[in-house]
């Protein structure tokens, strides 16, 4: 499939985010680093699925989670419901985050979506817009969400590997991740499928036995960019990152300054 871009109506002015410093884990990137990353969480999930990669990254990479409504400490906040104006939202947080310095996105699942369609937002606002996107467990072709993640959000979060301990014990904490994902399925859902391309490089991971993706949907990526730099396929299934985080965020140590360098 070969990459195409099609028109959409003229983009209007972004909303307003109240506090968008609550969206960022940390709220402030290092002041030191050459390029930055921004992490998007799964559906039902949060940013501290991200908490040690500060750490696995070197410190030339400033790294910030992003934390939608709805969960962990933003769990009093109303959940985003549907996919166009959370990406709207998401624009206007990174738009107004940057500084000059080069950057990247790297979402899991849901955040793999999320990512695909704010770097689709960004190009179309003429708005800066990421050097190298990186996708993990989500493609635009190829992948089915279970049954179970309308009809019972709790039974997919067991299903999928994707309920901790801590939170399956503490009946409050389990109530907000229902509550998430059941949002978070809706956003999903509202994924329509435009055919539409990226104008930066692609890099795609997967866990080998994920259940969710079709034999190749990674690789339908290739369409959807310019320079698709393959896929990385590890042993797991749909959590398979949380085995391998140490060489996801070792790879992307070596791709993030290639790209920043030649923007």
């Amino acid at each position: 499939m070969d990459a195409v871009r099609l028109p959409g109506p003229p983009p209007g002015p972004l909303p307003e985010v109240q506090g968008a410093a609550r969206w960022l884990h940390p709220a402030d990137a290092e002041p030191d680093a050459e390029s930055r990353l921004f992490l998007l969480h799964h559906s039902g999930g949060g940013a501290s699925m991200y908490r040690e990669w500060p750490g696995r990254l070197p410190g030339s990479v400033a790294c910030q989670a992003v934390q939608l409504p709805g969960r962990q400490e933003r769990r009093r906040e109303a959940p985003y419901t549907r996919l166009g104006p959370l990406v709207e939202a998401l624009a206007r947080v990174v738009s107004d985050e940057l500084d000059g310095r080069p950057y990247a996105v790297f979402g899991h699942s849901m955040g793999a979506l999320l990512g695909y369609r704010l770097t689709v937002e960004t190009e179309r606002r003429g708005l800066p817009a990421p050097v190298l996107l990186a996708v993990s467990g989500w493609a635009p072709e190829g992948f089915s969400a279970p049954a179970a993640l309308s009809a019972d959000p709790l039974e997919a979060l067991r299903l999928l590997g994707g309920l901790p301990d801590a939170v399956a014990g503490d009946p409050e904490l389990l109530a907000g991740a229902v509550r998430a994902m059941g949002a978070d399925g809706s956003v999903c859902a509202d994924f329509s499928d435009d055919g539409a391309a990226v104008g930066c490089p692609v890099v795609a991971y997967s866990g080998r036995g994920d259940p969710l993706l079709a034999p190749g949907a990674m690789r339908s990526w290739a369409g959807r960019t310019p320079e698709f730099l393959g896929c990385r396929t590890f042993p797991g299934d749909h959590f398979y990152l949380s085995a391998h985080a140490r060489a996801i965020t070792a790879d992307l140590a070596q791709l993030l300054p290639r790209y920043a360098a030649g923007r």
